[in-house]
Formats: C-alpha cells, sequence, structure tokens
C-alpha cells in the first residue's frame, strides 16, 4: 500500500459495482474513500466528510454531475474529476467551463483513473500558498489579503495562523499545538491568547463572526478551519 498522506476522496457513482471496484483500488492506493450515490446525498458528504478531491460521475439520478459541479464550485475550491460514458467534446467542454478539474472517460482503466487523481492533487498542493474562503482571497506568498475587491488588514500573527490551520484544513488543531508552535510557549499554561486571536480573525474572515462557515470551534478541543465551508 502507497505510504502517502491519507487523503480523502469521494466518489460520486450510481452504479454500486463500478464504485465498490473504484473504492477498493483507491482504498488499496492508500486514499479514504466514501461514495455517494446522487448529487444529492454528494452534497451532504462534502459537508461531513470534507473531501480533497471528487470523483464526479455525470448521469446521476435527479441531480446531475454538472449540476453539483456548478453548485461545488459557487461555495469553494475542492478538486472535481468527472467522470462519464458520454465523450462527446461539448460535454467535456461543459464540464471543464462549470469548474472541474479534469474529464475521464468511461470505460477507462484503473490506473489511468489512479494517476489522474495524483496530478490533480499534486496541482492543488502546489496552490496551496492561496487560501479561499468564500469571497475572501489570502495570498500567503505576497502577505496579502481581499474581500471581493478591498484588501484585508490581516496581522503577521493573523496570516501565521490561518497558514497553520490551512495546511491542516478539514482536522481540529488543539489550542496547546498553536501556542506551541506559533505562540512558542513551552507550557501552554491558562492563556486566552488563541482564543482571542480566532475572535480577530472571525471579525475579518467570517461575513457572521456569530455563525462561522469557516472557522469553527471545537468545543474543548481547538479549532477546524473548512475553505469550502460548512
Amino acid at each position: 500500500m502507497s505510504q502517502r498522506s491519507r487523503h480523502r476522496i469521494l466518489i460520486v457513482e450510481d452504479d454500486g459495482n463500478l464504485a465498490a471496484v473504484v473504492r477498493e483500488n483507491l482504498t488499496f492506493e492508500g486514499f479514504d474513500v466514501q461514495v455517494a450515490a446522487t448529487g444529492e446525498l454528494a452534497l451532504e458528504h462534502v459537508g461531513i466528510f470534507l473531501p480533497h478531491l471528487i470523483v464526479l460521475d455525470i448521469m446521476l439520478p435527479g441531480m446531475s454531475g454538472f449540476d453539483v459541479c456548478e453548485l461545488l464550485r459557487r461555495e469553494g475550491r475542492i478538486p472535481i474529476l468527472l467522470v462519464s460514458a458520454r465523450g462527446q467534446q461539448n460535454d467535456k467542454v461543459r464540464g471543464l467551463n462549470l469548474g472541474a478539474d479534469d474529464y475521464l472517460v468511461k470505460p477507462f482503466a484503473l490506473e489511468e483513473l489512479t494517476a489522474r487523481i495524483n496530478a490533480i492533487l499534486r496541482r492543488s498542493q502546489a496552490a496551496a500558498d492561496e487560501l479561499v474562503l468564500g469571497r475572501v482571497r489570502v495570498d500567503f506568498r505576497s502577505h496579502v489579503a481581499y474581500r471581493g475587491d478591498d484588501q484585508l488588514h490581516l496581522t503577521h500573527r493573523e496570516f501565521e495562523l490561518l497558514k497553520y490551520l490551512s495546511d491542516r484544513a478539514g482536522r481540529v488543531v488543539g489550542r496547546a499545538e498553536l501556542l506551541r508552535d506559533l505562540w512558542e510557549f513551552p507550557d501552554p499554561g491558562i492563556t486566552r491568547s488563541v482564543d482571542h486571536a480566532i475572535g480577530r480573525l472571525r471579525r475579518k474572515i467570517e461575513l457572521d463572526p456569530h455563525h462561522p462557515r469557516f472557522l469553527h470551534t471545537a468545543v474543548n478541543d481547538g479549532y477546524l478551519l473548512t475553505p469550502e465551508g460548512r
């Protein structure tokens, strides 16, 4: 089994046999995999499973893969690999114009599917110097941030905090870890430094800081960043 980190892959496919084969193969390759049989279930899984990439069939019962892709692109930048038995150029163009990262025609070899997933994830990792949270865009290389066309004034510590949480998006990061790695406190003790910093950051990046979409508190544990919104 590959020793890569456990990237989470969501397969959206109504063919149960194909979904099972793809899931088994990707699991063997070292991915953490979940399956949704409809577009509606896929959208629910996105908010709970927080996938790093979605393998999305176009021909689904009810909501089509095109519909799901369009909705996801309104909310964030989860990489999407569209798959379909329809190989016409207009379908490919439509999917790519909706924001899909790649398009794979059925039937496909499992080796090609895995290779395309890895390629998309590599490109996604290369883009890790930029974070998009709804209308907020943060460039960690140049230390600038914008909400729409308006520049946000973030402190150096706030850039550090966002970058740290962005690199660990989808998992809870404890207060003690943040105090140790960012504040360099040898003993966390009793301090509200992290909580106050999170509060200030929420007021800058969240539309409603009291009901955050991106920067969440895990009670008694720490904080969780969900770039795709939740």
